[in-house]
């Protein structure tokens, strides 16, 4: 007699129901999963119980999402079936899987019969295991060149055979042809390059237009560490700057003092009218230490020794004066002696405007854009500038160094004292 309210009427009312709550659950969690995925975040916390303070990036967005949306907040963690809240890592790990799928499948379409190329490398986690990165790299159909992260592989070791097999089933359980492969791009150690076993050899000779390049930049940062070391006094240089930036950067407190001393050296070439304000302008730095696998972050060290070289001689004589425990006294002394040193500030200088000339290259060499005929324009045009430096812009490196210690008190030697005279000739160096 009532229709609306027959018990087979009410249950497909009641299914439908669940049905769109289970939707906007599951779509939920997918927006928050694609959120943390894209920006990198990690998703779970130490503890991700009812009551903790902190459940961790995916909860915590999860529960921000409710507060502006009614529809979400009655289906969602508290107000969902305890068998159906989808928010399990297992739910998460799904999720991430799917997109991943979906995010191949693109690149697998955009890539399609076309030639392309693999850039692999390799590193340790923190649980030790040793990790495989593939990159492919490819022209897309409107022309541009484009690079594409593949796959991160667990490998058990880093021989060449291992990674040749890992790498030729990875590309084949994604369906990419092996015969379209066209280029290699690795690193220089042996396992990848060597002319006999090397990785590079192996993938050569079964598809001999797979041509193998070393990184560019990474050659151009081996060159410079191997010419650095050839000349003694850079070498030595280099030996003496991690020893000043330890002795400023060992404790807070003398990073607190250089941050003071800053604040204090802006304000008085502010009111002198050498710096101006403006935005983004006259910020606090700190020292920077110099890394050999980022030849990069040489150059930071000594632009920002430069920089801050009055805060840091403070900082250095308060702490060879007022501290009481000797071995950071006699650090500090002799990190200061380092720093007043004529011959400390040129190569100071010399490096700045050298690797200030090299760094260019090396960001140029890094461009996903970049080709073999601008690389090698690139390499000669640096190359012809540190030639024009070393021929012609000695007189005004000079004069530079000179005004930087009157500025700073340090005492300029006669250049033409036999004594300099002498290493000039040792060194090659002629008055020309």
């Amino acid at each position: 007699m009532h229709q609306p309210g027959h018990i087979d009427k009410v249950m497909k009312k009641h299914t439908s129901q669940e049905v769109k709550k289970n939707i906007t659950r599951v779509k939920t969690s997918i927006d928050v999963v694609r959120y943390l995925a894209l920006q990198g975040v990690a998703f779970r916390g130490r503890d991700e119980i009812d009551d903790t303070k902190n459940p961790g990036n995916f909860i915590q967005l999860l529960k921000y999402t409710r507060f502006y949306n009614e529809e979400v907040n009655s289906v969602v963690l508290e107000n969902a079936p305890k068998t159906a809240k989808y928010t399990s890592h297992e739910v998460q790990k799904q999720i991430l899987h799917v997109l991943a799928k979906k995010i191949r499948k693109q690149i697998f379409e955009d890539i399609g019969d076309s030639k392309y190329s693999i850039i692999v490398d390799e590193a340790s986690d923190e649980s030790r295991h040793e990790q495989m990165a593939i990159i492919l790299r490819f022209v897309d159909a409107k022309g541009f060149i484009q690079e594409r992260f593949l796959n991160l592989v667990h490998v058990k070791d880093t021989t060449s055979k291992t990674l040749h097999s890992a790498i030729s089933s990875t590309l084949a359980s994604f369906k990419f042809s092996l015969h379209n492969l066209r280029g290699q791009g690795y690193d220089g150690a042996s396992n990848m390059r060597g002319e006999w076993k090397g990785l590079q050899v192996l993938f050569l000779k079964d598809f001999t237009q797979a041509y193998y390049v070393h990184c560019m930049a990474h050659r151009l940062q081996l060159s410079l560490v191997a010419a650095s070391r050839e000349v003694d006094r850079v070498n030595e240089f280099f030996t003496k700057l991690p020893r000043v930036v330890t002795a400023i950067t060992g404790s807070t407190k003398r990073l607190d003092e250089l941050e003071e001393f800053q604040g204090d050296d802006y304000a008085q070439k502010l009111e002198s009218g050498e710096i101006e304000t403006g935005k983004g302008a006259n910020q606090i730095r700190n020292v920077q230490r110099a890394c050999d696998t980022r030849w990069s972050s040489h150059l930071s060290s000594v632009a920002s020794l430069i920089h801050l070289y009055g805060p840091i001689c403070r900082v250095l004589e308060n702490i060879s004066n007022d501290c009481a425990h000797y071995k950071t006294r006699g650090d500090a002394s002799t990190a200061l002696r380092t720093m007043e040193s004529f011959e400390f500030i040129f190569i100071l200088h010399m490096m700045k405007e050298i690797l200030s000339t090299t760094d260019l290259l090396c960001k140029a060499l890094q461009r996903k854009s970049q080709d073999i005929v601008n690389a090698m324009r690139a390499v000669e045009t640096t190359t012809k500038l540190l030639n024009q430096m070393r021929n012609e812009d000695c007189d005004s490196l000079l004069a530079k160094v000179k005004l930087f210690c009157e500025k700073h008190g340090i005492n300029v030697p006669d250049l033409s004292a036999p004594h300099y005279e002498s290493r000039r000739r040792r060194d090659g160096i002629t008055n020309d």
